[in-house]
Protein backbone atom coordinates (compact mmCIF):
# COMPACT_ATOMS: atom_id res chain seq x y z
CA UNK A 1 0.00 0.00 0.00
CA UNK A 2 2.83 2.51 0.61
CA UNK A 3 5.71 0.21 -0.62
CA UNK A 4 5.55 2.53 -4.26
CA UNK A 5 6.05 5.81 -1.78
CA UNK A 6 8.96 5.23 -0.37
CA UNK A 7 10.70 3.72 -3.14
CA UNK A 8 10.49 -0.55 -1.49
CA UNK A 9 9.72 -3.55 -3.27
CA UNK A 10 7.94 -5.01 -0.43
CA UNK A 11 6.24 -4.29 2.69
CA UNK A 12 9.40 -4.77 5.78
CA UNK A 13 7.25 -4.89 8.53
CA UNK A 14 4.90 -7.82 8.20
CA UNK A 15 4.40 -10.13 11.25
CA UNK A 16 5.01 -13.48 9.45
CA UNK A 17 7.53 -15.60 9.93
CA UNK A 18 9.35 -15.21 6.52
CA UNK A 19 13.15 -16.39 7.21
CA UNK A 20 13.92 -14.11 4.06
CA UNK A 21 13.84 -11.22 7.06
CA UNK A 22 15.08 -13.16 9.77
CA UNK A 23 17.57 -11.08 11.66
CA UNK A 24 20.62 -12.93 13.19
CA UNK A 25 20.76 -10.57 16.52
CA UNK A 26 23.68 -12.17 18.99
CA UNK A 27 20.74 -13.98 20.32
CA UNK A 28 19.39 -15.32 17.33
CA UNK A 29 22.60 -16.20 16.65
CA UNK A 30 23.20 -18.06 19.46
CA UNK A 31 19.76 -19.84 19.60
CA UNK A 32 19.75 -21.16 16.07
CA UNK A 33 23.16 -22.44 16.83
CA UNK A 34 22.00 -24.26 20.24
CA UNK A 35 19.41 -26.11 18.15
CA UNK A 36 21.74 -27.32 14.82
CA UNK A 37 23.97 -28.68 17.71
CA UNK A 38 20.99 -30.25 18.81
CA UNK A 39 19.93 -31.46 15.41
CA UNK A 40 23.03 -32.35 14.14
CA UNK A 41 24.63 -34.42 17.21
CA UNK A 42 21.20 -36.23 17.83
CA UNK A 43 21.02 -34.88 21.20
CA UNK A 44 17.02 -36.03 21.93
CA UNK A 45 15.27 -32.96 22.59
CA UNK A 46 15.92 -29.28 23.04
CA UNK A 47 14.14 -26.15 24.13
CA UNK A 48 13.58 -22.73 22.93
CA UNK A 49 11.99 -20.03 25.40
CA UNK A 50 11.00 -16.30 24.82
CA UNK A 51 8.43 -14.05 25.36
CA UNK A 52 5.65 -13.21 23.37
CA UNK A 53 6.74 -11.91 19.99
CA UNK A 54 10.93 -12.57 20.10
CA UNK A 55 10.97 -14.37 17.13
CA UNK A 56 10.70 -17.97 18.14
CA UNK A 57 8.80 -18.55 15.32
CA UNK A 58 11.07 -17.13 12.73
CA UNK A 59 13.50 -18.54 14.59
CA UNK A 60 11.98 -22.05 13.70
CA UNK A 61 11.75 -21.73 10.08
CA UNK A 62 14.90 -20.13 9.95
CA UNK A 63 16.27 -23.91 11.43
CA UNK A 64 14.24 -25.56 8.91
CA UNK A 65 15.95 -23.58 6.09
CA UNK A 66 19.33 -24.89 7.16
CA UNK A 67 18.01 -28.85 7.38
CA UNK A 68 18.74 -30.02 3.91
CA UNK A 69 16.15 -32.32 2.54
CA UNK A 70 18.15 -35.18 1.31
CA UNK A 71 19.92 -35.37 5.02
CA UNK A 72 16.82 -34.23 7.28
CA UNK A 73 13.13 -35.56 7.44
CA UNK A 74 11.06 -32.60 9.26
CA UNK A 75 7.80 -32.29 10.54
CA UNK A 76 6.50 -29.10 12.41
CA UNK A 77 3.35 -28.87 14.34
CA UNK A 78 2.29 -25.99 15.22
CA UNK A 79 -1.32 -26.21 16.45
CA UNK A 80 -0.29 -28.75 19.41
CA UNK A 81 -3.72 -28.05 21.35
CA UNK A 82 -5.21 -31.47 20.60
CA UNK A 83 -5.39 -34.22 22.69
CA UNK A 84 -2.82 -37.48 22.99
CA UNK A 85 -4.38 -39.60 19.99
CA UNK A 86 -4.93 -36.21 17.68
CA UNK A 87 -1.94 -35.09 18.56
CA UNK A 88 0.12 -38.23 17.18
CA UNK A 89 -2.00 -38.29 14.45
CA UNK A 90 -0.89 -34.75 13.26
CA UNK A 91 2.62 -35.79 13.81
CA UNK A 92 2.56 -38.85 11.42
CA UNK A 93 0.69 -36.15 9.07
CA UNK A 94 3.71 -33.58 9.27
CA UNK A 95 5.85 -36.20 8.51
CA UNK A 96 4.35 -37.67 5.30
CA UNK A 97 3.39 -40.68 7.25
CA UNK A 98 -0.09 -42.63 6.10
CA UNK A 99 -1.62 -45.03 8.62
CA UNK A 100 -4.45 -46.79 8.31
CA UNK A 101 -5.49 -46.35 11.61
CA UNK A 102 -6.15 -43.43 14.12
CA UNK A 103 -5.16 -46.21 17.19
CA UNK A 104 -2.20 -45.15 19.35
CA UNK A 105 -0.67 -48.53 18.68
CA UNK A 106 -1.08 -48.08 14.99
CA UNK A 107 0.46 -44.64 14.67
CA UNK A 108 3.28 -45.21 16.99
CA UNK A 109 4.03 -48.07 14.67
CA UNK A 110 3.85 -45.96 11.77
CA UNK A 111 6.05 -43.78 13.32
CA UNK A 112 8.58 -45.93 14.66
CA UNK A 113 8.87 -47.65 10.82
CA UNK A 114 9.63 -44.07 9.32
CA UNK A 115 12.21 -43.12 11.88
CA UNK A 116 14.12 -46.92 11.30
CA UNK A 117 14.17 -46.36 7.86
CA UNK A 118 15.32 -42.99 7.82
CA UNK A 119 18.43 -44.26 9.95
CA UNK A 120 18.67 -46.67 7.55
CA UNK A 121 18.59 -44.08 4.61
CA UNK A 122 21.46 -42.09 6.59
CA UNK A 123 18.41 -39.52 7.29
CA UNK A 124 17.96 -38.12 10.39
CA UNK A 125 14.23 -36.83 12.12
CA UNK A 126 13.41 -33.68 13.22
CA UNK A 127 10.39 -32.78 15.00
CA UNK A 128 9.57 -29.40 15.98
CA UNK A 129 6.83 -28.46 17.95
CA UNK A 130 5.76 -24.68 17.94
CA UNK A 131 3.85 -22.68 20.74
CA UNK A 132 4.16 -25.75 22.99
CA UNK A 133 3.38 -24.09 25.62
CA UNK A 134 -0.20 -24.13 24.74
CA UNK A 135 -0.05 -27.78 25.60
CA UNK A 136 -3.14 -28.42 27.90
CA UNK A 137 -3.61 -32.05 27.96
CA UNK A 138 -1.11 -33.66 30.20
CA UNK A 139 -0.90 -36.97 28.08
CA UNK A 140 0.88 -35.16 25.12
CA UNK A 141 3.87 -34.37 27.60
CA UNK A 142 3.61 -38.39 28.08
CA UNK A 143 3.63 -38.51 24.41
CA UNK A 144 6.66 -36.27 24.09
CA UNK A 145 8.72 -38.07 26.69
CA UNK A 146 7.91 -41.55 24.99
CA UNK A 147 8.96 -40.41 21.60
CA UNK A 148 12.35 -40.04 22.96
CA UNK A 149 12.38 -43.63 23.37
CA UNK A 150 12.87 -44.05 19.86
CA UNK A 151 16.56 -45.32 20.02
CA UNK A 152 19.18 -47.35 18.53
CA UNK A 153 22.04 -48.36 21.22
CA UNK A 154 24.19 -45.30 20.08
CA UNK A 155 21.57 -42.70 19.31
CA UNK A 156 17.92 -40.92 18.99
CA UNK A 157 15.73 -41.50 16.04
CA UNK A 158 14.51 -38.48 17.06
CA UNK A 159 15.26 -34.88 17.49
CA UNK A 160 12.29 -32.79 19.50
CA UNK A 161 12.64 -29.18 19.29
CA UNK A 162 10.13 -27.35 21.46
CA UNK A 163 9.50 -23.59 20.94
CA UNK A 164 7.56 -21.91 23.88
CA UNK A 165 6.93 -19.06 25.83
CA UNK A 166 8.71 -19.31 29.28
CA UNK A 167 5.82 -20.82 31.15
CA UNK A 168 6.37 -23.64 29.50
CA UNK A 169 9.56 -24.84 32.06
CA UNK A 170 7.01 -24.96 35.16
CA UNK A 171 5.39 -27.25 32.69
CA UNK A 172 7.97 -29.17 31.88
CA UNK A 173 9.75 -29.13 35.52
CA UNK A 174 6.86 -31.14 36.32
CA UNK A 175 7.43 -34.11 34.11
CA UNK A 176 10.94 -35.53 35.32
CA UNK A 177 11.69 -38.19 33.56
CA UNK A 178 10.94 -34.93 30.38
CA UNK A 179 12.93 -32.30 31.64
CA UNK A 180 15.82 -34.71 32.19
CA UNK A 181 16.19 -35.63 28.56
CA UNK A 182 16.67 -31.92 27.27
CA UNK A 183 19.76 -31.52 26.64
CA UNK A 184 19.57 -27.71 24.87
CA UNK A 185 18.12 -24.90 26.50
CA UNK A 186 18.30 -21.34 25.48
CA UNK A 187 15.61 -18.02 26.80
CA UNK A 188 15.11 -15.64 23.67
CA UNK A 189 15.09 -11.86 25.33
CA UNK A 190 13.84 -8.72 23.61
CA UNK A 191 16.34 -7.06 21.16
CA UNK A 192 18.46 -3.94 23.03
CA UNK A 193 18.58 -0.48 22.01
CA UNK A 194 21.32 -1.29 19.04
CA UNK A 195 19.81 -4.26 17.88
CA UNK A 196 16.84 -2.55 17.44
CA UNK A 197 18.09 0.01 15.49
CA UNK A 198 20.21 -2.51 13.12
CA UNK A 199 16.45 -4.47 13.26
CA UNK A 200 14.70 -1.54 11.59
CA UNK A 201 17.61 -0.76 9.03
CA UNK A 202 17.93 -4.39 8.31
CA UNK A 203 14.23 -5.34 7.36
CA UNK A 204 14.06 -2.12 5.56
CA UNK A 205 17.50 -2.96 3.29
CA UNK A 206 15.89 -6.28 2.33
CA UNK A 207 12.60 -4.75 1.07
CA UNK A 208 14.73 -2.58 -1.23
CA UNK A 209 15.14 0.40 0.67
CA UNK A 210 17.60 2.59 -0.82
CA UNK A 211 17.75 5.65 1.44
CA UNK A 212 17.69 6.18 5.48
CA UNK A 213 13.68 6.12 6.14
CA UNK A 214 14.03 6.08 10.13
CA UNK A 215 16.92 8.75 10.62
CA UNK A 216 19.47 7.36 13.81
CA UNK A 217 18.10 10.28 16.00
CA UNK A 218 14.60 8.65 15.82
CA UNK A 219 15.60 4.54 16.23
CA UNK A 220 16.14 5.21 19.92
CA UNK A 221 12.46 6.47 20.25
CA UNK A 222 11.47 2.87 18.83
CA UNK A 223 13.21 0.46 21.08
CA UNK A 224 11.91 2.89 23.92
CA UNK A 225 8.17 1.99 22.63
CA UNK A 226 8.62 -1.24 21.71
CA UNK A 227 10.79 -2.48 24.34
CA UNK A 228 12.72 -4.19 21.59
CA UNK A 229 10.00 -6.57 20.93
CA UNK A 230 10.44 -7.33 17.25
CA UNK A 231 6.71 -8.06 16.87
CA UNK A 232 5.79 -4.79 18.52
CA UNK A 233 8.80 -3.20 16.35
CA UNK A 234 6.96 -4.81 13.55
CA UNK A 235 3.77 -3.02 14.41
CA UNK A 236 4.90 -0.19 14.86
CA UNK A 237 7.17 0.78 12.25
CA UNK A 238 4.44 -1.18 9.77
CA UNK A 239 2.18 2.17 10.96
CA UNK A 240 4.59 4.94 10.97
CA UNK A 241 5.22 4.23 6.76
CA UNK A 242 1.80 4.11 6.54
CA UNK A 243 1.11 7.59 8.38
CA UNK A 244 4.08 9.17 6.58
CA UNK A 245 3.09 7.87 3.27
CA UNK A 246 -0.87 9.61 4.23
CA UNK A 247 0.56 12.79 5.18
CA UNK A 248 3.97 12.85 2.85
CA UNK A 249 6.52 12.68 5.08
CA UNK A 250 10.18 13.09 3.66
CA UNK A 251 11.08 10.42 6.36
CA UNK A 252 9.80 8.98 9.75
CA UNK A 253 11.00 11.13 12.54
CA UNK A 254 10.40 11.41 16.33
CA UNK A 255 7.44 13.30 15.95
CA UNK A 256 5.61 10.69 13.66
CA UNK A 257 6.63 8.16 15.90
CA UNK A 258 5.77 9.61 18.50
CA UNK A 259 1.91 10.40 16.85
CA UNK A 260 1.62 6.82 15.45
CA UNK A 261 2.41 5.44 19.53
CA UNK A 262 0.12 7.14 20.81
CA UNK A 263 -2.56 5.53 18.67
CA UNK A 264 -1.34 1.65 19.90
CA UNK A 265 -1.95 2.61 23.22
Amino acid sequence: MYEAYWGLTTAPFQNVPDPNFFFLSAQHREGLARLLYAVKHNKGAALLVGDVGCGKTTLSRALILQLAEEKYDVGLVTNPTMPGNDFLEEIDLQLGIQCGSNSKVALLRALNDRLLSNAQEGKDTVLIVDEAHCIRDPEVFEELRMLLNFQLNERFLLTLILMAQPEIREMIGRITQLDQRIAIRYHLRPLDQAETAHYVNYRLEKAGAKRQLFPEEALPLIWQQSRGVPRIINTLCDLCLLEGCASRAKVVDAALIKRVAATMV
